[in-house]
């Protein structure tokens, strides 16, 4: 079993910078990809950026490519997102997940509220 831990949400302005956190216990993370999923209120929970057990390989979903950024620290066993020119429809609850193969290890989640 993993548990994670998100950390790192809050309230901030249009145009602003944010850096989300997740802490996993349990096993080491360098064995799985990691994970960002968000759900805005009243739609469905959808895919933000992945980073596989290379810490080279990385994916973003086309609406934060080039704004946002997953890294991951094995030695930590912590992955990050930061996240910069945050826009009104990035808010949402931000979730880590892990997972081998699919993602089976969620977090509770972290709220980004982007006002404009």
């Amino acid at each position: 079993q993993v548990q994670l831990v998100e950390s790192g949400g809050g309230l901030v302005q249009a145009g602003g910078s944010l850096r989300l956190s997740c802490a996993a216990s349990g096993r080491a993370i360098i064995n799985y990809a990691m994970a960002w999923f968000r759900q805005a209120p009243g739609r469905a929970r959808e895919f933000v950026a992945a980073v596989r057990r290379s810490t080279s390989d990385t994916s973003y979903a086309g609406s934060v490519k080039g704004r946002f950024t997953i890294s991951r620290n094995n030695a930590k066993n912590t992955v990050y997102l930061q996240m910069n020119s945050l826009k009104p429809d990035d808010t949402a609850v931000y979730y880590c997940a892990a997972g081998a193969v699919d993602y089976n290890f969620w977090g509770q989640g972290t709220t980004v509220t982007v006002s404009s």
